[in-house]
């Protein structure tokens, strides 16, 4: 699938969809995106800024949601021009898709609002490229529903975003098996090691996270050979007004993209041996 001057395929090099969780403000948000601008030209990554605009799920009424639509495609508009970047973003509601089709080359729809038809149908109608996060809820093989519905209304440039399932009370386990069903779909596959390793509702009323094993977690995604990694980092996690305990601290960011970058070379460097 071609993005611009790269591809996004299990079989290219890797891109990487890295931000922030939620755009918490502009000066923020310029700060991350030039880390990892930098980071990722020094690497050879192919790179794509994410950042929502709105976060629409959160746990709590009181907690931190976003810019809104108007200011959060102002930010994401200046950070790709001002870095020559694609941009990704989160929609929740079908009438969001078409303007921010006009700013954001990828198209995200979160993982509580794959199935939801006319989401999809709304997406699909756009140039953008849709990604879809597989629901906490779903198997992989059940994504070529959601392929099918995408596909269906008139968009087949879809990338499949692996961020485990759910295992008991506030627990997500990632079974790398699924990264082989779903490239089976014949899709590029992501795989979001930020909200892998999420604790749904662990903290009460926020979600908690584990993201001590954030480079371990991610070298056992991109051991299965896929298209990319999706990652959010922050200068300070313990601050950060979403989804702190899972966001890979900034400072962190060279050293983690250096070894996850060697291994993705290694791995796809090697014949691939065919078992029946």
């Amino acid at each position: 699938m071609q993005l611009r001057d790269f591809k996004i395929d299990n079989n290219e090099k890797m891109t990487l969809m890295g931000g922030m969780n939620v755009l918490e403000s502009r000066d923020l948000a310029m700060e991350v995106a030039e880390k990892f601008k930098d980071v990722t030209d020094k690497n050879g990554i192919n790179y794509i800024f994410k950042g929502s605009f709105d976060k629409a799920n959160r746990s709590s009424i009181n907690s931190f949601r976003g810019p809104g639509l108007d200011e959060g495609l102002k930010i994401l508009e200046e950070i790709s021009k001002t870095y020559d970047i694609p941009v990704i973003t989160d929609i929740h509601e079908p009438n969001q898709a078409e303007s921010v089709s006009e700013i954001c080359e990828v198209i995200q729809i979160p993982a509580f609002l794959a199935r939801q038809t006319d989401l999809v149908s709304a997406a699909a109608k756009t140039s953008s490229i849709i990604q879809f996060k597989k629901p906490q809820f779903l198997s992989a093989q059940e994504m070529s529903n959601v392929v099918e519905k995408c596909e269906a209304a008139g968009n087949k440039n879809i990338t499949l975003c692996e961020r485990g399932n759910s295992y008991g009370y506030n627990n997500l386990v990632v079974d790398t098996l699924n990264f082989q069903i779903l490239k089976k779909l014949s899709k590029p596959v992501i795989f979001d090691v930020t909200h892998s390793l999420q604790l749904p509702g662990g903290l009460g009323s926020s979600t908690g996270g584990r993201r001590e094993y954030v480079l371990s977690l991610a070298k056992a995604g991109m051991s299965q050979s896929i298209a990319g990694l999706f990652l959010e980092a922050h200068p300070n996690p313990d601050e950060a007004k979403c989804d702190g305990p899972c966001a890979l601290p900034l400072s962190y960011l060279d050293e983690f993209l250096n070894q996850i970058k060697d291994l993705d070379d290694f791995v796809k460097g090697q014949n691939n041996l065919e078992i029946e």
